[in-house]
C-alpha cells in the first residue's frame, strides 16, 4: 500500500519548483538529490545517488507519489537517462507509490510547423528524441500491464526562476542582457515558440500527481500563447529598460563550437524546433483541470526580478 511522502526525484528548477508547489498544497515533500541542495523550506531532503537500485529504493520510502524531475548532462542522455528511470520506477515499484514523470516534447519528432498535441505519434528522428520516446514508451507499458501507476506531464523549453544555463531564455539571454551584451539565440528568432513556465510545469506535475483521473494520460503543460523570440527579448529588454540586440548563431557557427563543446554539439540536431513555428497545445490541461497558464507578461516580469535579485 502506498505512503504518504511525495518524494521528488531531482532538486533542478522544475524539482525545486515542484517542491514549493507541493509545499504550499500542505502536502508532505521529500527531495532526493546527489548535491545535498538546495533546500526547499517545508521539504524534507535526502542525498545519494541514485543509480544505486537500493538507494532508490530508500529515496522511495513511504511515498505516496514518485515525481520524475531528474536530468543528466545534454550531452549524456543515452547513457544516463534510461538507467534514471530505472531508479525512479523502482523507487515508485517498492512502494506501491503512483510515478509522476516530467518529460519534454522530443519524443513527438519534427511535426513540420503543426502544433504539438498529447494524441500525435512518437516519430522520434534525433538521437535525444529516440532516448525519450523508448523511455516513454516503457512507462506507457508498466501503466498498461499495471505494474506502475503513471502519469506524464510534458513541457516545452522552460523559462522562470531558477532555470539559468538550461534555458534558451536565460543565461544566453537575460543573464548577459544584465552584463550589456547582446542575447544569443539559435535558429529563427523571427518563429512563433511555446516557452513553458517552470511553475506552470510545477501545477501540472503537482495535480498529475494528486488528480485520480490522471493516471494513465499524458498532459502536456498549457504555456501562453507563442510568440516569436525576438518579441520574448523585446519584452525582456522592457522588463530591464533596455534595448537587447539579439544574436542568432548560424548552423556552421554551431558545428564548430560543438568540435570543442559536447553540450553545444548536441544543439544541433534540435535546431528545427526554433527553425519554424513550435507551437505546444496544453488546451487538454486546461480543459480537464481548469489550470489557464501564467500570462507571458507575469512570467517574463518575475522570472526578470529573479535574475536581478541573484545578482545584487
Amino acid at each position: 500500500m502506498a505512503g504518504t511522502k511525495h518524494v521528488i526525484l531531482g532538486s533542478g528548477t522544475i524539482g525545486s519548483a515542484l517542491a514549493a508547489e507541493l509545499v504550499s498544497r500542505r502536502l508532505p515533500v521529500r527531495i532526493v538529490n546527489r548535491s545535498g541542495g538546495p533546500d526547499v523550506d517545508g521539504a524534507e531532503r535526502m542525498t545519494g545517488d541514485l543509480m544505486d537500485e537500493s538507494f532508490a529504493v530508500a529515496a522511495g520510502a513511504d511515498a505516496a507519489v514518485v515525481y520524475q524531475c531528474l536530468n543528466p548532462p545534454y550531452d549524456k542522455w543515452p547513457d544516463l537517462f534510461p538507467p534514471l528511470q530505472q531508479a525512479a520506477i523502482a523507487a515508485a515499484r517498492s512502494s506501491g507509490a503512483r510515478l509522476a514523470s516530467f518529460e519534454n516534447v522530443y519524443a513527438y519528432g519534427d511535426t513540420g510547423g503543426a502544433p504539438i498535441t498529447e494524441d500525435l505519434p512518437l516519430y522520434a528522428h534525433t538521437r535525444k528524441g529516440r532516448v525519450r520516446a523508448t523511455m516513454a514508451n516503457e512507462l506507457a507499458a508498466l501503466h498498461t500491464r499495471g505494474e506502475v501507476e503513471v502519469a506524464t506531464a510534458r513541457a516545452s523549453d522552460y523559462f522562470g526562476p531558477g532555470a539559468t544555463v538550461q534555458s534558451q531564455i536565460g543565461e544566453r539571454v537575460i543573464g548577459r542582457a544584465l552584463a550589456g551584451k547582446s542575447a544569443q539565440v539559435v535558429g529563427d528568432p523571427a518563429t512563433p515558440h511555446s516557452y513553458t513556465y517552470a511553475p506552470d510545469a510545477a501545477r501540472v506535475l503537482a495535480t498529475i500527481g494528486t488528480e485520480a483521473s490522471a493516471a494513465g494520460e499524458v498532459w502536456l503543460v498549457p504555456n501562453a500563447p507563442a510568440r516569436t523570440t525576438n518579441e520574448i527579448v523585446a519584452m525582456i529588454g522592457t522588463e530591464l529598460g533596455t534595448d537587447i540586440k539579439v544574436s542568432a548563431a548560424p548552423k556552421v557557427l554551431l558545428r564548430m563550437m560543438g568540435i570543442f563543446n559536447p553540450v553545444v554539439r548536441e544543439l544541433g540536431e534540435m535546431l528545427y524546433e526554433f527553425e519554424q513555428p513550435f507551437i505546444v497545445d496544453g488546451s487538454k490541461f486546461e480543459t480537464t483541470f481548469g489550470m489557464k497558464p501564467t500570462p507571458l507578461d507575469d512570467s517574463i516580469r518575475e522570472t526578470v526580478a529573479w535574475w536581478k535579485a541573484r545578482i545584487d
